[in-house]
């Protein structure tokens, strides 16, 4: 293991964005990097604890190991810009070989990425058993210059779920700091937490955060902080400061939102992202194979639900500029 490991590092609490990654309309769809330094601001200004580039809501499997380091530079820049040095900046380093996956963490290291977030290999998912998994997860962390968390999302690795005792021997690893559980498990959250020390589990979705938070999660990694983000973190700091009635009061209003997101998906996430901040009417498109959003009435339905908060947002956004 490297030197350099900052062992036992814990992932940081609190509310991180899976941002979006936004593309030119043109044929080859390069990134386009004034709409990202634009929507970065905006994360990094909300008050949000992290931003995670290169998730599922990124477009991760769309991207190349250099953009993924140009998106890691371009946020820390803006972080630093912005006086917010301490935001915590985490990269998808997934792929389908061990080799590149440690490739692209020591990458993001040298990119400034402070913790990579690492999605089981699904290609020959047939092998991949218990055995498999742990031992992938702690080679990666073995040779990983910054600590790694677990990605479980199921619903884009070929059905493979990293479960808690998975998780509790991961846990054991002194590079391995958590898991993002985009799998809806809120039973691993209590397993994991009771049979782990330093170990930080997050809902991937907001809709069940406080429920999670109250059995030992420490936060969410949620979508829905593209649009929402002051709401997200409000719902957190609810919990936090002991408010819990009011924080499960919020929850569903919260949840309800969300909805929108697990309704839309990616391309719906963009589609309601753009429309409601206002950014151009071109940049809701995925790299393509990824179809547009254009479903009239899938696209009213969504806009209703994500319209929730906005009355929420807007109010807390100028409390916070008071």
């Amino acid at each position: 293991m490297g030197s350099d490991i900052q062992r036992n590092k814990i992932f940081p609490s609190g509310i991180h964005v899976p941002i979006l990654t936004f593309f030119k309309d043109d044929a080859r769809q390069e990134v386009d990097w004034e709409l990202q330094q634009r929507h970065t601001k905006f994360m990094v200004e909300s008050g949000l604890h992290g931003i995670v580039i290169a998730g599922s809501n990124g477009e991760a499997v769309a991207l190349s190991t250099d953009e993924k380091v140009g998106l890691v530079r371009q946020a820390r820049q803006i972080a630093e810009q912005l006086g917010r040095p301490e935001i915590t900046l985490t990269l998808g380093c997934s792929g389908q070989a061990t080799r590149q996956v440690i490739d692209e963490t020591v990458a993001a290291k040298a990119a400034g990425a402070d913790f990579a977030m690492v999605l089981t290999p699904s290609y020959y998912h047939f092998a991949m058993d218990s055995q498999a998994i742990i031992a992938f997860f702690q080679e990666v962390a073995d040779h990983s210059p910054i600590p790694v968390m677990v990605y479980n999302f199921p619903g884009v690795s070929a059905g493979i779920d990293v479960n808690s005792e998975i998780l509790v021997a991961l846990s054991g690893h002194p590079n391995i700091s958590g898991a993002k559980l985009t799998c809806g498990g809120i039973g691993k959250v209590p397993r994991v937490a009771a049979a782990t020390k330093d170990f930080g589990i997050l809902s991937g979705q907001i809709d069940w955060m406080i429920p999670a938070m109250s059995v030992g999660a420490i936060g969410a990694i949620t979508g829905m902080a593209n649009l929402h983000p002051r709401a997200c973190v409000e719902l957190y700091d609810l919990f936090q400061a002991g408010k819990i009635q009011e924080a499960s009061k919020f929850q569903l209003e919260v949840a309800t939102a969300e909805f929108a997101f697990a309704k839309g998906g990616i391309n719906g996430n963009k589609w309601v992202v753009a429309k409601l901040l206002g950014y151009p009417a071109s940049s809701d498109a995925c790299r393509r194979p990824y179809p547009l959003f254009r479903n009239p009435s899938k696209q009213e339905e969504v806009l209703g639900l994500a319209e929730r908060l906005t009355a929420v947002e807007q109010q807390l956004t100028k409390q916070s500029k008071a």
